[in-house]
């Protein structure tokens, strides 16, 4: 198989290296000025077109390397780790959050295996505060360096539509 990207280098004082992408002709920066730094960035571009089926695996040996404990974190961990941080009434409501019937669907997915499908099925399934507790959730494990990239984008996200609110009459 012919290689797709390749490496080039501007002419002017940075000496940035980029990569070009034979297809579509586009160039972007690799953000280094090293030799050999730019060239492992583009051998990993190119390998990873030659042998798709393996990223996953070697995906997850180097987030293994990085954190041993990535074989075994739940999202009940993450839940766990939310309610221990929390006090009085607030952590409370994490302890039933965790206990809701949609957040059952994801508690024993490990973190790294876990989808965006699994997210929306747990808010379809819940409602406004599932809705608001999953992203504290979700945000929490990114903070934590837990989940290697958002599951959903913050602009994707389905709108919260709190209910109708009414106050009390005389009637």
């Amino acid at each position: 198989m012919k290689k797709r990207y390749c490496l080039i280098r501007r002419k002017d004082r940075q000496g940035t290296f980029y990569f070009h992408d034979l297809v579509t002709g586009k160039r972007e920066s690799l953000g280094t000025k090293v030799l050999e730094d730019a060239q492992q960035i583009i051998n990993a571009k190119n390998e990873a077109l030659r042998q798709p089926h393996i990223n996953l695996q070697i995906a997850k040996a180097f987030l293994f390397g990085a954190d041993d404990k990535i074989k075994t974190r739940t999202w009940d961990n993450v839940f766990d780790a939310i309610i221990d941080s929390r006090h009085g009434p607030t952590k409370e409501r994490w302890v039933r959050a965790k206990n809701e019937e949609p957040f059952k669907l994801i508690l024993s997915q490990l973190l790294i295996e876990t989808t965006a499908e699994d997210f929306l099925a747990v808010l379809k399934a819940g409602r406004v505060s599932t809705n608001v507790h999953l992203r504290k959730l979700h945000n929490f494990a990114l903070d934590m360096d837990w989940l290697p990239k958002a599951m959903i984008p913050k602009h994707q996200w389905p709108a919260i539509e709190y209910g109708q609110k009414r106050a009390i009459t005389l009637e």
